[in-house]
């Protein structure tokens, strides 16, 4: 099957694949699938949808009933891992990740999948082993999707210099994706590259994503560079939008290096 893309729109997020309606590798026919793998692709879409809109106990009784019918099915242990890492099992999520590996080590969204749960669960440097695995399969058609995960595990690292090398190519790739863009506004910032760390903030705020990390990280920006009609316009925006947010407490102490 095919997959689409799971993306938070935070400072540090990152994106995970799980399955969608169409097919991956060989095409496929009815002819080729028994009664019981239809059934399996069946409800494994229905755990998808469910999953899309974040009903993750409904999405979950779905992909059991997949397994079911299919044990085999390495998408649905892929999916399964998904939905208890957002549940935050994350014994079970491994181990549904390691099963949909053991049936199929070589699939990309498998392996950019296990990364970010490695990334996510304090295994920050055995996850760009994952990421960089799939970043050599020349056959991945999104290669910016781990190039993003290698990026923002390597910014939790500390490890600047190869974030940015990950995220800058990430985006040459998808130039829209506002994960990106907001990773590396944090990098120049973080390096007092005001400049620079304000192209891709201004990038974020044009697609109409006003978190409060965002907001907070372009009013820190602004007033570096004195813009102070920018700064106001900011903070009015994110008074407005996340009056009780922490990033709106500490605009109103005036702690800008905190």
């Amino acid at each position: 099957m095919a997959v689409a893309a799971v993306c938070s729109f935070v400072l540090l997020g990152g994106c995970a694949s799980y399955p969608s309606a169409g097919s991956q590798g060989e095409l496929k026919t009815s002819s080729d699938q028994t009664e019981n793998q239809k059934l399996a692709r069946i409800r494994l879409r229905l755990a998808v949808g469910y999953y899309e809109q974040h009903q993750l106990e409904i999405a979950l009784d779905e992909v059991k009933k997949a397994l079911q019918a299919d044990p085999d099915s390495a998408d649905a242990h892929s999916m399964r891992g998904l939905i208890y890492m957002d549940m935050g099992e994350n014994r079970l999520a491994e181990e549904s990740f390691q099963q949909a590996l053991k049936l199929m080590p070589n699939n990309p969204d498998f392996n950019n999948n296990y990364g970010w749960f490695l990334c996510q669960t304090g295994r920050e440097r055995q996850s760009i082993d994952y990421f960089e695995a799939v970043l050599k399969n020349r056959a991945y058609q999104s290669p910016a999707k781990a190039l993003n995960n290698a990026g923002v595990c390597s910014l939790k690292l500390k490890n600047m210099a190869a974030a940015e090398q990950y995220l800058s190519r990430a985006f040459q790739l998808d130039p829209a994706n506002s994960v990106t863009n907001t990773n590396l506004a944090k990098i120049y910032y973080e390096r007092r590259d005001y400049e620079r760390a304000r192209f891709y903030i201004n990038r974020v705020l044009k697609s109409e994503i006003m978190t409060p990390e965002v907001l907070w990280l372009a009013i820190r920006t602004a007033h570096k560079q004195g813009d102070g009609l920018t700064e106001t316009s900011l903070a009015t925006q994110l008074r407005r939008r996340h009056p009780n947010s922490r990033e709106y407490a500490t605009y109103q102490r005036g702690a800008f290096d905190e």
